[in-house]
């Protein structure tokens, strides 16, 4: 739809970036409005995640154009009725979408058709102190990438001098970390093919693999070569970067603030995710959030917030992108600027996080699971998790009552939006 000569349209984008991220995507608004005299992006910053979806649930047609959702309110925003499908513009508009990289895009469509644009996307990565691997006499070139392994490692790493102990490991009790553990493991978190093929009706993570994760994280804190600091991620960072803890599992967009965090305290190794010996092939699920156009504007809106969502996947701003927060580009062809490749070549760590998500096959493991209550499934999980660790409960108790508590949410879901 064009925009006619002199005429300006206003577009409002809500976004949940904080920090350093939400200074980055003021830049790029700013650098956007300045490009071109069509369109007018306002960025409002609308807290997190969770607080921004509320916003919108309650604004209705005063809503943005552009809305920004972590990757697990894609059911939610699906079924809103909301929204429209981001493929009616890639088709309408003849644009590309070969560049992208699959398993990211892999994440946002639903039925062969892609329904918002990836915009800030993230993996997790193994982070590991590579001083304290020569001090322990392993290899700091060859990361553990068995279960078996990494508990034998974090066995050699911990260390106690002086009544202080640094600990081999911690690994986060964060419910984006099960989920991933579930898809390196090749396993599903929802029937249904992770609800991709038909809409999920039952959680099934207390699958053998669910158990396998949860009751290795046990065993290592029980034998006290992994400390449990609990579900934030924020923790078992500042425990990685002070050298409390020698092996860790963070976001690849953690990177920068590990980095920082360590300054020239020791080196930083990167790895893949584990996976038990002899599990079945699968790999990462990406992590993050996406850009939605909704259907509450008029269709000029619409276009006009197309042409900045187009903007946005350009590989200059793409790798611009990429610097400033450590999220992945969503194109190939950002890889190929030479501000990233010169931004790569000093943080080689970065290149490990490339290499997981382009071995991690694409199907619907990977994909990652599709359900509406995705956020309190979330939780539930969290809390099997530390009643494990805890004792409280064995892992199967811990994971059936978790998957029975997941499925009524889901049931209930269903009932309402069907």
């Amino acid at each position: 739809m064009e925009i006619q000569p002199g005429e300006r349209v206003k577009v409002t984008f809500w976004h949940a970036m904080g920090g350093v991220a939400g200074e980055a995507v003021q830049r790029l608004v700013d650098q956007f409005n300045s490009s071109q005299d069509k369109v007018e992006v306002e960025a409002v910053y609308q807290g997190t995640y969770d607080d921004a979806l509320q916003k919108l649930r309650a604004a209705g047609s005063d809503g943005p154009t552009i809305m920004q959702v972590y990757e697990i309110g894609s059911r939610f925003m699906i079924d809103s009725g909301m929204i429209t499908p981001m493929q009616n513009f890639v088709d309408a508009d003849g644009f590309s979408i070969d560049d992208f990289e699959p398993n990211i895009l892999g994440y946002y469509t639903f039925d062969g058709r892609l329904y918002s644009m990836p915009f800030n996307t993230s993996t997790p990565i193994v982070y590991y102190n590579k001083d304290a691997f020569r001090e322990a006499g392993l290899d700091p070139e060859r990361p553990p990438r068995t279960f078996e392994e990494f508990k034998e490692y974090a066995r050699k790493l911990t260390v106690t001098q002086g009544g202080e102990t640094r600990y081999g490991a911690s690994i986060a009790l964060y419910g984006w970390f099960f989920e991933q553990f579930l898809a390196v493991q090749g396993a599903h978190y929802v029937d249904n093919d992770n609800g991709r093929s038909a809409r999920a009706t039952k959680a099934i993570i207390n699958s053998p693999e669910g158990e396998r994760f949860v009751t290795w994280l046990k065993e290592m804190v029980d034998e006290g070569v992994a400390i449990n600091l609990g579900r934030r991620t924020a923790d078992t960072q500042a425990a990685f970067s002070s050298g409390q803890v020698a092996m860790t599992l963070d976001s690849t967009a953690a990177l920068g603030n590990i980095l920082n965090g360590v300054g020239d305290k020791f080196e930083i190794g990167t790895a893949f995710l584990p996976r038990p010996e002899g599990a079945a092939e699968g790999g990462v699920i990406i992590g993050g959030a996406s850009l939605w156009i909704t259907n509450t504007k008029p269709l000029k809106e619409q276009w006009a917030a197309w042409e900045f969502v187009k903007w946005l996947t350009t590989p200059e701003v793409q790798a611009e992108w990429s610097i400033a927060t450590g999220y992945f580009p969503v194109r190939k062809a950002a890889y190929d600027q030479q501000i990233l490749k010169d931004w790569h070549a000093q943080r080689p760590q970065f290149t490990t996080a490339i290499e997981q998500l382009r071995a991690s096959p694409l199907s619907t493991v990977t994909q990652g699971a599709v359900i509406g209550t995705f956020p309190q499934a979330r939780q539930i999980v969290e809390a099997a998790m530390e009643s494990v660790v805890l004792g409280q409960a064995t892992a199967a108790e811990a994971l059936n009552a978790a998957a029975a508590e997941i499925t009524k949410g889901i049931e209930d879901y269903n009932r309402t939006t069907q």
